[in-house]
């Protein structure tokens, strides 16, 4: 379920901005999609079995406009009147103003908040991230989630060679996560994906903050689609380390499977149950 197409966060790396998805107009000019309620509860009233609904893979739920055009509140809405679950992805600290429908969800379903962490220094995340709140304002995010009994998994991604990909970055969001008490975290590689579209956006930014960079990472990887970090083995190493000495899942796949499975909270009673 994606709400708007488009973003307004400004993320040097986004991979939304890749002319595969076929952008005809720039990306932060947000498309609205004003009948996604009434598209949604038509989809949910159809379903004969309750499950998952996820969201913020494409466009985050949580951009400026939303304060204004609450779109994202109107479907949760929907969504805890009929009883789905959710999984919901965003970078941003506005989720909380829907905390008391998240924990609703919650109770009767499920819900699984997903907050992407990328860049534990501030003056170095608000260059990669210029338009959204820091990392340690998405921490306090978790934090809040955890209050409440909220499960969260963290998107470890992107580690960008040459810029975050330190141990001391690693390990010190790994230590909040720790902290937090997150149930899972999302990390493919230590490394970036660029496409044609995305790159030379990414290139461009570098090229303004970082000059020289851009030159490093053109004869490094050329026009590749990934761009493993230099110590991505010893980078990983450490991640699943510290995951599986304090039982946060690690693997994808465990991560996926944990946000797509929707409880049987009411099970159906057996003629044969006495």
């Amino acid at each position: 379920m994606n709400l708007y197409r488009g973003c307004t966060h400004g993320c040097v790396y986004c991979d939304s901005r890749s002319r595969c998805y076929q952008f005809t107009h720039p990306f932060e000019d947000i498309e609205v999609k004003q009948n996604a309620p009434a598209l949604l509860e038509k989809a949910l009233k159809s379903k004969r079995k309750k499950c998952m609904i996820g969201t913020g893979s494409m466009s985050d739920p949580y951009m400026h406009c939303e304060e204004k055009l609450q779109l994202t509140r109107r479907c949760l809405e929907i969504i805890r009147d009929n009883g789905f679950g959710l999984a919901i992805q965003t970078k941003s600290d506005r989720i909380l103003r829907d905390i008391d429908l998240l924990d609703e969800i919650n109770q009767t379903a499920k819900c699984v908040v997903e907050i992407t962490l990328t860049t534990y220094d501030d003056a170095l995340c608000v260059i990669l991230e210029p338009n959204v709140c820091n990392t340690k304002r998405r921490i306090k995010v978790l934090e809040t989630m955890r209050e409440r009994g909220i499960p969260t998994v963290v998107w470890l991604t992107p580690i960008l060679p040459f810029l975050n990909d330190t141990e001391e970055n690693v390990a010190a969001i790994l230590n909040e996560c720790v902290r937090v008490g997150v149930t899972g975290i999302v990390c493919f590689n230590m490394g970036v994906t660029l496409r044609e579209g995305s790159r030379e956006y990414f290139y461009a930014a570098l090229d303004r903050y970082f000059p020289g960079m851009k030159d490093r990472y053109i004869e490094r990887y050329g026009n590749a689609y990934e761009l493993p970090s230099p110590r991505a083995k010893e980078l990983m190493r450490l991640f699943r380390g510290i995951c599986m000495e304090h039982g946060i899942l690690c693997e994808p796949e465990d991560c996926f499977r944990f946000m797509q499975e929707l409880p049987e909270r009411f099970p159906q009673m057996s003629l044969f149950d006495t």
